[in-house]
């Protein structure tokens, strides 16, 4: 029988369970996979510890790669056989085996292996998204990048690059430092040592950056408000450190006018068009090789839970990724 990770209550690594369960068949717009290779990402901590409450029990985990062993009697788009990837809001892709909608998978091109694209599917969608449709990045822009060697940053930041713009990119060691210089970081704040926003200012010429993308949340935010020109762009997309404290409009105002913006991924890929758009300008940055995904880490399905100690951790890079 398949297994898959399950919690039953909100809490640490430790309340990940390893149990076996029964897939079931797919509905009549739905689609079975095997599953061949799983992504972590940091949401799905999020998910585990409650900050993001879910239904317990649950399982864990928006997206995977793999291949199709049944087809609902009204899916046409897909057939048995074919390699596929998905992003889904519901969880439990930490699974051996996962039912999902249809609509939520993309066909694989030869070009991108099922690692690879467990490794970036949700990760580049939401840089596709950050970059093409939060604020469209343009040539010679300045932009601040945290956690610049992180799953999302690795690739914002080869992408940002790619488009023209001038990445100042936010780490928290010289060996990270290293990793951003060497896939395209025009500047690299060690935000351990270094002040992000003095820095950013001399860099800018003490004129600030049209956008910051912020996915530390509590122990970044004003600093990243203080590092944008007046009428930025503050792109806050996740909570690695905690949610940002309640504050006062008024922050944005005395700052220069700036603008402020929580998004979430699923809001800018809920139609199915917008979805193969972004799975397409995605596939193509990476088999340009503009756009290189680097898998840091694998780990057993049953290890999860070491896998979410070493994320919380810091200490992993690039994307990681679970092998059933």
């Amino acid at each position: 029988m398949p297994h898959a990770i399950r919690i039953h209550q909100y809490g640490g690594p430790e309340v990940l369970s390893f149990e076996e369960v029964a897939t079931g068949s797919p509905k009549s717009k739905q689609l079975r996979i095997r599953q061949t290779a799983i992504g972590v990402n940091f949401i799905d901590t999020y998910h585990r510890t409650g900050l993001y409450p879910v239904k317990l029990p649950s399982g864990l985990g928006g997206e995977a790669a793999g291949v199709v062993v049944e087809t609902g009697s009204r899916v046409t788009a897909f057939k048995t056989g074919d390699r596929v990837a998905y992003v889904d809001s519901s969880l439990g892709a930490y699974a051996d085996e996962r039912v999902i909608d249809a609509s939520s998978a993309v066909r694989l091109p030869d070009s991108i292996s099922d690692q690879q694209a467990a490794a970036m599917l949700l990760k580049g969608l939401t840089a596709w998204f950050l970059l093409r449709r939060c604020y469209r990045v343009r040539k010679n822009d300045p932009i601040v990048l945290h956690s610049a060697t992180g799953g999302v940053g690795l690739i914002t930041l080869q992408w940002a690059t790619a488009l023209g713009a001038k990445v100042i990119a936010v780490v928290g060691s010289d060996a990270k430092a290293a990793l951003a210089r060497e896939h395209g970081a025009a500047e690299v704040i060690v935000s351990t040592r270094e002040d992000l926003v003095a820095r950013v200012r001399e860099i800018t010429k003490k004129r600030g950056v049209p956008v910051v993308y912020d996915g530390v949340g509590k122990d970044t935010f004003f600093a990243s408000l203080d590092c944008l020109k007046p009428r930025g762009l503050m792109v806050s997309f996740g909570n690695a450190s905690g949610p940002v404290p309640p504050f006062s409009a008024l922050e944005l105002s005395k700052r220069g006018s700036l603008y402020l913006t929580r998004p979430t991924l699923f809001h800018y890929i809920a139609k199915a068009s917008d979805r193969a758009r972004g799975a397409r300008d995605l596939f193509e940055v990476v088999a340009s090789g503009k756009v290189k995904v680097v898998i840091g880490q694998t780990y057993a399905l049953a290890d999860a839970a070491q896998a979410h100690r070493d994320l919380e951790a810091r200490r992993t890079t690039g994307s990681t990724l679970l092998i059933p």
